[in-house]
C-alpha cells in the first residue's frame, strides 16, 4: 500500500476529499455560466432581418419599468446590452416607424431556487462517506437566487413571434445588476441567429 493509498484509506482524509466535492459545485455557480435555451419558427429567414426596434408594447420588467417619465435600472441596462449584440451582429436599430424588420421584446425577473447537492446520500453525509463528520445538521438544499431573461423577436411583418431565446444565471441580489445583465443577454442573444440546419439562409 503506497503513501496516496493509506491517506485516502483514512476517514478524516475522505471528510476532507467529501468537503471540495461539496464546495466544489457551489463555488461553481458563481462563474460565467449561463444556461441558455431556444426555439425559433424553422420557417422564417433569418438572414433577411437588416433593421429593428423595441416592441411597441413592451410589458414592464422585474422592477416596474418601463413606466412613464422614467425607467428602472434594470430596464436601461437590458435595453443597453441588447443594442449592443444586435449592432455586433450588424443589425440596425430604427424607429418604430420606420418599419423595421423585427420587434424585440423581453421580460426578466429575479427568483429564490434551491438546489439539492449530488453528493448527498439522505443519510446525513454525502456519497461514500459515512464517517458522521457531518452529522445529521448537515443540509443538502443549497438557496440561491437565478436571474431569468427572455428575449422574443417578431416578425414585424407578420405580426408572429420568430425567435425566443431564454437564459438563466445565478445573481447576487434581488437584481440583476448590469455586468449579469450582459452576461446573460450575450449568453443568449450568442445564439442569434438560430444555426438549426432546418433555419433557411
Amino acid at each position: 500500500m503506497n503513501r496516496i493509498t493509506r491517506y485516502l484509506a483514512r476517514p478524516a482524509a475522505l471528510a476532507a476529499i467529501g468537503l471540495l466535492l461539496l464546495l466544489g459545485p457551489s463555488g461553481c455557480t458563481t462563474a460565467a455560466r449561463v444556461g441558455v435555451t431556444n426555439d425559433f419558427d424553422h420557417a422564417v429567414n433569418f438572414r433577411a432581418f437588416k433593421t429593428w426596434a423595441w416592441y411597441p408594447q413592451q410589458p414592464k420588467d422585474a422592477e416596474g419599468g418601463p413606466a412613464k417619465g422614467y425607467e428602472s435600472f434594470l430596464d436601461k441596462r437590458m435595453r443597453a446590452a441588447v443594442t449592443t449584440e444586435m449592432t455586433a451582429k450588424g443589425l440596425t436599430e430604427v424607429a418604430v416607424t420606420a418599419a423595421p424588420d423585427i420587434y424585440v421584446a423581453y421580460s426578466a425577473r429575479v427568483e429564490d431556487k434551491q438546489q439539492v447537492s449530488p453528493y448527498y446520500n439522505g443519510l446525513g453525509y454525502p456519497y461514500g462517506y459515512g464517517y458522521g463528520y457531518y452529522g445529521r445538521g448537515y443540509s443538502p438544499v443549497t438557496q440561491y437566487k437565478a436571474g431569468t431573461v427572455v428575449i422574443d423577436i417578431v416578425d414585424a411583418r407578420r405580426k408572429e413571434l420568430a425567435w425566443r431565446g431564454t437564459g438563466q444565471a445565478q445573481v447576487n441580489q434581488n437584481t440583476i445588476d448590469e455586468v449579469e445583465t450582459h452576461r446573460i443577454v450575450n449568453g443568449i442573444l450568442s445564439t442569434y441567429p438560430p444555426q438549426d440546419n432546418n433555419a433557411r439562409r
